[in-house]
């Protein structure tokens, strides 16, 4: 089945996100119903974005549970068979959507397909085998795994997928266990554990502002809260699928490391970056022990 704007939606996770989301959702087609899940549980929010864009749902969860969490929540709740994840701090070009539903028509066939980042210089894909597809940019083509920033779900084909994952009783397309960072990894690794494929459009195009998706008066606090959960992450994806041994060395550096240099901004008090430090000390040190992700912002909601 290929995609069509009647059986696509848009789910969209914020969180403090009122300065970059409405650029967002007005680069979105407004025939394209959107949810947006607000994680800070914001009434005002909610009530501004519906009154504003008549094709937009606000979900206000009744906790920050994530970017995968959140993801979850408007999943469970959209009756169309595609469903496109975007960040706030995403905007499409154009043609995206249109380009999007052209290439579901050449490879129907697919668990994921991805629109292209139009900064060339930071990918948001993974190659197979580094293979180079510069003689093909304008024909879809396969990858390991794509960024989580924009991502179009197949839900036919990764419902067969959760239905069959023993451990996942919820049918979750996300592990919830993750609260930030390699959610979108976890789900594209399960899918090409699968032998399903994932795909990206090149002439489908999207600008990332990267890290804006949070209003910038919380920067410290969400630096602090990435510190902790890239290494808790990082630890807890290769434990689940490879093994504890793995996780362990392959992030014990970064947390001798930390260690150092939070003894280093101790000493000339530089409490700030000591404080990002120990958060990158105390993401391992929880992972190490099979501690949930327990970490989180503390801004004021």
């Amino acid at each position: 089945m290929s995609i069509s704007r009647q059986n696509l939606s848009v789910i969209i996770v914020a969180f403090k996100s009122n300065a970059v989301i409405h650029e967002c959702i007005k680069s979105i087609d407004d025939e394209v119903k959107i949810i947006v899940i607000e994680n800070s549980n914001d009434q005002k929010f909610k009530v501004q974005l519906e009154k504003i864009y008549k094709n937009v749902t606000c979900i206000l969860s009744p906790k920050n549970s994530g970017m995968g969490g959140g993801n979850n929540i408007g999943i469970k709740m959209i009756k169309t068979n595609f469903v496109l994840i975007l960040n706030p701090d995403v905007t499409l070009e154009k043609s995206a959507i249109s380009e999007l539903i052209l290439s579901s028509q050449l490879i129907p066939e697919f668990a994921i397909l991805a629109p292209i980042c139009s900064n060339i210089k930071y990918p948001n894909y993974t190659l197979h085998n580094k293979i180079d597809h510069k003689d093909n940019m304008n024909l879809p083509f396969k990858v390991k795994s794509v960024d989580g920033f924009a991502m179009l779900l197949n839900k036919e084909k990764i419902n067969k997928i959760v239905q069959g994952e023993t451990l996942n009783k919820n049918n979750d397309y996300f592990d919830e266990n993750f609260f930030m960072y390699l959610e979108n990894d976890d789900l594209c690794k399960r899918i090409g554990d699968n032998k399903e494929d994932i795909y990206v459009t090149p002439t489908s195009r999207v600008n990332h502002l990267g890290g804006k998706a949070v209003d910038s008066k919380y920067q410290y606090e969400v630096e602090l809260s990435r510190n902790w959960h890239w290494i808790w992450s990082k630890f807890y994806f290769n434990k689940k699928h490879f093994n504890y041994t793995k996780a362990f060395m392959d992030g014990f550096p970064k947390f001798f490391l930390g260690l150092i240099k939070y003894s280093y901004y101790s000493l000339i008090r530089n409490k700030k970056k000591q404080k990002i430090c120990l958060n990158r000390v105390s993401g391992f040190f929880n992972a190490a022990l099979n501690k949930p992700s327990w970490y989180r912002p503390n801004i004021k909601l």
